[in-house]
């Protein structure tokens, strides 16, 4: 049962590691120039301080996510149980991932949903009426940045069950009657 929680996890983990990727290269890869009124304006992801966080944050989980599988396939086939402190370390650090991640694809929709609508109080256009590719690809990647978080909750959710299966209730509560 052990090895089959191992090769579910390490697919769920390739499956993160090509939805972050693709996510990085949808917002690094996006820009769109259009000639206004003679004058050539270009959008950019680096018009956008969230999305290019949501970048670094992104390409930096694709990175870790790598960096478990490979340690993943170097304790193939050996007992948590002798690498407890192992399983809290990975236990926290994917927690820690899920929510960056989250927080960064919930900052970028947010700066993404104003340039869609527009603020007039703050004189901010409405950029999705000129530049609709750039928008699209903006949605695209942030609907993959939501694949990976579901994705990296259940990653979560396994190594969840593999520290605390560590610690079964009959090994401490040895009863005398």
């Amino acid at each position: 049962m052990e090895l089959s929680i191992q090769k579910t996890e390490a697919l769920i983990r390739l499956s993160t590691i090509v939805m972050l990727v693709l996510t990085a290269c949808l917002i690094g890869l996006d820009s769109q120039t259009k000639v206004i009124f003679y004058v050539q304006k270009k959008a950019s992801f680096n018009d956008l301080r969230a999305l290019v966080f949501y970048l670094y944050i992104t390409s930096l989980a694709a990175a870790y996510n790598l960096l478990q599988l490979c340690c993943s396939s170097f304790y193939k086939g050996t007992s948590l149980q002798s690498y407890a402190y192992l399983a809290w370390l990975r236990y926290i650090l994917d927690q820690a991932v899920v929510y960056a991640v989250f927080a960064g694809n919930l900052a970028a929709m947010e700066h993404s949903f104003l340039v869609l609508t527009g603020e007039e109080n703050f004189q901010w256009l409405k950029w999705c009426n000129k530049y609709t590719r750039f928008c699209t690809q903006i949605g695209g990647s942030l609907l993959c940045g939501f694949v990976a978080i579901l994705l990296m909750f259940s990653i979560a959710s396994i190594s969840a069950f593999n520290l605390f299966r560590l610690y079964s209730p009959t090994k401490f509560m040895h009863l005398k009657l």
